[in-house]
C-alpha cells in the first residue's frame, strides 16, 4: 500500500470515528443551567417548593434543563436580586409581592390594607387574576411560573392592637411606599420610613411602638424577643411569586419551556399555601411557647378596621398610577365574583 492510499485510509478511518463518536458527544452535551435566587433560609416551605421545582424539571427535560438554587439571599436581597431577573443578570427566583413591586407596582393592589374581607377571599381573587396578572408581568419582562405566599400581615408591638383606636397616636415603622404611608395616616399614627433590619432597634429604643410583619418573618428573625405582643389582625395576606426574565425564558427550546410549565404546575398554588400556613401556625407555636402573647380580634373587631381604611383605598390605586386603575376593576370584579360563591 503507497503512503498516500495508507493516508487516505488514515483520514476515512478517523471520519469513521468522529461519526461514531456524535452521538455519545450529544448525549454528554452539559444541560442548560438556570439560576433561582430565593431569600428563604434551608429546611423553610419556600426551600422545599424549590427543591421540588427542581426535581421536576430535571424528570421533565431528562435532565437536559436544571435550576441551580442559591437560597439564603446568597445572590442579593430580594429587592436587589428582583431587579436583576428584570435585568436578565439572573435567570429566575422566588419573591414577595413587594419585591416584585418594585419592577411592576400595580401589584401593591394585592396588599391593600383590610381590602379583602378574608385569607380565603384574597387567595380565590388572586387564582381568579393568574391571567391578568401574567399578562402584566409580560408587559415588564417578567414570566410568570406559579404562585406561593409568605403569610399574614399582623401588627407587631410590645402591648395588643385590637381596634383602630388603640393605633391612633403611637409611632409605626412604615415600608416607606405611598400605600403604607396613606395606611398609617388614616390610622391617625406618626409613621417612620425604614427598613426591616432597623425595626428591633427601634423596638428596643422607642423609636417605633408597632410594626405589620407575617409571622413567617416576626418569629425566625427573632423580631419577637423586643416586640413580644403579635396583634392578629390578618391586615392582609402576602402572595409570592416564582418568576423568570422574559427574555431567558423565550429563547429556551420550545421543549425545555413546555416542560418549565409543566414542572411549575405540578404542586397548586392552593398546596403551596396550605404548606406555608402550617409553617406559619408552627411559628406562632413557638412564640407562645417562648412565652409570647397572640392577641386575637373578633370578626366585628376587624370589621372595624376595615370601615376606617375603606375611604383610603381609591387615594392608594391613584397614588400607584400606571395601570393600577383598571387591574383594580378586574381586582374587585374578581373578588365579588368570590364574595358571591363564597
Amino acid at each position: 500500500m503507497s503512503v498516500r492510499s495508507a493516508a487516505g485510509h488514515g483520514a476515512l478511518l478517523a471520519a469513521a470515528l468522529v461519526v461514531a463518536a456524535a452521538p455519545v458527544a450529544a448525549q454528554q452535551k452539559p444541560p442548560v443551567a438556570l439560576r433561582y435566587t430565593t431569600g428563604a433560609p434551608p429546611k423553610t416551605p419556600w426551600v422545599t417548593q424549590l427543591e421540588r421545582l427542581q426535581a421536576a424539571v430535571a424528570e421533565e427535560t431528562k435532565g437536559t434543563l436544571k435550576i441551580d438554587g442559591f437560597i439564603g439571599a446568597q445572590l442579593g436581597n430580594e429587592q436587589d436580586t428582583m431587579q436583576q431577573v428584570a435585568r436578565g443578570r439572573i435567570d429566575m427566583g422566588g419573591f414577595s409581592t413587594n419585591a416584585v413591586a418594585i419592577v411592576v407596582p400595580e401589584l401593591t393592589l394585592l396588599v391593600m390594607p383590610f381590602y379583602f374581607r378574608s385569607v380565603a377571599e384574597s387567595d380565590c381573587t388572586l387564582d381568579a387574576l393568574t391571567k391578568p396578572l401574567a399578562d402584566l408581568l409580560g408587559r415588564r419582562g417578567l414570566q410568570f411560573l406559579s404562585f406561593s405566599d409568605v403569610g399574614v400581615s399582623d401588627l407587631a408591638g410590645k402591648r395588643p392592637f385590637v381596634v383602630p383606636a388603640d393605633v391612633k397616636g403611637i409611632k409605626a415603622a412604615s415600608y416607606g411606599t405611598k400605600m403604607s404611608t396613606i395606611m398609617w395616616n388614616t390610622l391617625g399614627a406618626n409613621s417612620s420610613p425604614m427598613g426591616i433590619t432597623e425595626w428591633a432597634p427601634a423596638f428596643q429604643s422607642g423609636a417605633i411602638d408597632t410594626a405589620n410583619t407575617p409571622s413567617t418573618f416576626y418569629v425566625p428573625s427573632g423580631l419577637n424577643k423586643v416586640a413580644p405582643v403579635l396583634s392578629r389582625l390578618e391586615m392582609w395576606s402576602n402572595p409570592a411569586f416564582v418568576l423568570m426574565n422574559k427574555g431567558i425564558y423565550d429563547r429556551l427550546a420550545p421543549e425545555h419551556r413546555e416542560a418549565l410549565a409543566r414542572a411549575s404546575s405540578r404542586t397548586s398554588a392552593a398546596e403551596n399555601r396550605k404548606e406555608l400556613r402550617a409553617f406559619e401556625a408552627m411559628v406562632r407555636g413557638v412564640h407562645e411557647k417562648a412565652g409570647g402573647q397572640i392577641a386575637n380580634v373578633t370578626p366585628a373587631q376587624r370589621e372595624e378596621w376595615r370601615k376606617v381604611m375603606a375611604p383610603a383605598w381609591p387615594q392608594m390605586v391613584r397614588e400607584i398610577g400606571g395601570e393600577s386603575e383598571a387591574l383594580f376593576r378586574q381586582i374587585e370584579a374578581a373578588r365579588k365574583s368570590c364574595e358571591a360563591r363564597s
